[in-house]
Formats: C-alpha cells, sequence, structure tokens
C-alpha cells in the first residue's frame, strides 16, 4: 500500500506518521524536525520543560525544517495551559495532550487558530472531543508505553472510535513495522503515532545507555506501574520500577509540578535520570513491544524501511 496523506486542520503530513512526543527531553528539536522532514508530524515534549527551554526547542526545529512540528504535554502537568499558550506564541502547528484530559485547552486552540488533538482511550471520549472541537484525536491502546488509559487493545478500540467520531484518528500503541501501518490504516485510522520505535532513534535524545537498555529489553521486562499524576504506566523493569512497585519511594525535594500528585515517587525526576543514562534508577517507559526493536536507526531509515514495508504488506 502506498501510504496516504494525513489531514489535521490545515496542515497536510505526506507520510501519516506522527512521532510520540517522549518526555523528559527525549523528543526534542532533532528528533521532531527528522520525523518532519520526511514528511511525518515532529513533536516536542514540552512536560517537564521551562518556557525559555520550550521556545528555544521550537526555533530550533524550526531552524532544521519547514515541515510539521507540534508538542505533546501531559494536561496532568501544573504547567499545562501555560507551556501550550507559550508554544502558541512561538507559532505551533498543532497540540496534543495526553495523561488527562482538559476542556479549557480547545478554547485556547480557537483563540489562536492552533489544532488540538487529545489523545483519548474510547469512542465516548473521543466524541466529547470532537463536540468540543478536536482537530483530530490520537487513540491510545493498552499496548502504548508511559501513561495508559485504558487496559483495551487498539486494534478493539480503532474500529469502536472509527465508528463514533468523523474527524481523524491516529492509532497508537505498539505500533513498529509499514505492516502494522497498513493494517491500521484499513481498520479505519488515518494515521498512526509511533514513540518506541523514534525512542530508539539516531536523532532521539535519549543517552546511548537508555538506547543500549532498549535493545536489551526482552518480553518479560515489561511492567505496569502506578504513576503520580493517577494513571498506570508502561515501563522496562529495571531496579527503580521494582522498588516502585513494592511501594512509595520518598521525594526528597518536591518541585509541585503536578496539578494532583499522588507522591508515590517523583516522576519528574525519575524520567530525566533514565534520559540522562541512569537505568537503574531511572524510571524507563516503554511500549509493549520495544523488545521487538533491535538496532538504532537514523530516522531517515526508518521512514523507508517503514515505506517499504507498507508497499509489500498484505
Amino acid at each position: 500500500m502506498k501510504l496516504p496523506e494525513l489531514k489535521i486542520g490545515d496542515k497536510i503530513a505526506k507520510v501519516p506518521i506522527v512521532q510520540g512526543g517522549m518526555a523528559i527531553r527525549l523528543s526534542t528539536a532533532r528528533l521532531a524536525a527528522a520525523v518532519a522532514n520526511e514528511g511525518g508530524i515532529g513533536l516536542i515534549a514540552a512536560s517537564g520543560m521551562t518556557n525559555d527551554e520550550l521556545r528555544y526547542e521550537i526555533r530550533l526545529a524550526r531552524s532544521l525544517t519547514s515541515g510539521i512540528i507540534g508538542i505533546n504535554i501531559m494536561v496532568a502537568a501544573k504547567k499545562f495551559s501555560e507551556l501550550m499558550k507559550t508554544a502558541i506564541k512561538e507559532g505551533i502547528d498543532l497540540v496534543v495532550a495526553g495523561a488527562g484530559f482538559s476542556r479549557d485547552m480547545f478554547g485556547i486552540g480557537r483563540e489562536s487558530g492552533t489544532p488540538i488533538v487529545p489523545i483519548v482511550s474510547s469512542a465516548k471520549l473521543a466524541k466529547i472531543s470532537q463536540h468540543l472541537g478536536a482537530a483530530a484525536v490520537v487513540v491510545e491502546g493498552t499496548e502504548a508505553g508511559g501513561h495508559l488509559g485504558t487496559n483495551i487493545s487498539i486494534k478493539t478500540l480503532i474500529p469502536e472510535v472509527r465508528n463514533a467520531v468523523s474527524l481523524p484518528v491516529i492509532a497508537a500503541g505498539g505500533i513498529l513495522t509499514g505492516q502494522d501501518i497498513v493494517d491500521f490504516i484499513k481498520m479505519g485510522a488515518n494515521g498512526v503515532q509511533m514513540g518506541s520505535r523514534f525512542a530508539a532513534s539516531e536523532e532521539s535524545n535519549a543517552a546511548p545507555a537508555l538506547k543500549d537498555f532498549y535493545l536489551k529489553a526482552n518480553p518479560k521486562d515489561i511492567v505496569v506501574i502506578q504513576s503520580p499524576v493517577g494513571l498506570p504506566g508502561r515501563a522496562v523493569r529495571n531496579p527503580f520500577s521494582e522498588r516502585i512497585m513494592q511501594g512509595p519511594v520518598p521525594i526528597e525535594h518536591c518541585d509541585n509540578c503536578l496539578k494532583n500528585c499522588k507522591h508515590n515517587f517523583c516522576i519528574i525526576k525519575a524520567l530525566e535520570r533514565a534520559q540522562q543514562g541512569d537505568v537503574e534508577t531511572g524510571l524507563v517507559f516503554a511500549g509493549e513491544y520495544i523488545h521487538k526493536i533491535k538496532e538504532i536507526l537514523p530516522v531517515k531509515e526508518i521512514f523507508a524501511r517503514l515505506k517499504q514495508q507498507a508497499a509489500e504488506a498484505n
């Protein structure tokens, strides 16, 4: 299959692939721009950044590409609206929002004409999103990495959501190959979002030690932890994830970064440690099928393989 274009608002991606916005600082300008240059939609992960840092990353991405650049941000973050408005002032092409749901973001998007794309995990929330003015929805199944809104497979969710809404539907969770993309388009999705495959790319801002850790994962290493934001999260087993599954990890200093925090551990610092290569005391978020990734590739090669696989797909 020749992959179709993906239209969100007035933006048209030549390839229907959205790169997942992976925090903290895995998805920065270099990765987002590389994806945009291949015709996909590149996302900068805004969660955990300062306003100045986000401005810098958006401007850097703009200097590296003329393609589509958006942000991904956690609704659970206390600075959610502030960072969203900062990105909009910088002329960001779209906002993808997960780890919670905000009705207010649609009004902010309407004022500026910025497409708002919520991450949802049910047909009901997809319908609410369409009613509120969403430009598209990312539908995330239980196979996804990071925060999870459901225990239902993406293969079950996509047909349900497609029947419920008329806006563009983007499948997310466990998508690694061109055959996967074709399968979801045949189910009714307009495009896909891929996180793990791009986390394990040359342009990913993950430290070399973290990328090596991805390649060593096997199926029994994938665990689900309880995040301080109040949602389960899919991660790779390591000493830190083992520890937080056994009980709270004391927080030495709280930066008060979440609207509501369970205080069972500090997620921002844990994700930062992993991004910097500390795979012993960092939290390594990853999708269910991370073990299927066997090599770190440049984004250009990832896209070439995906398009070739899609062309050869059944």
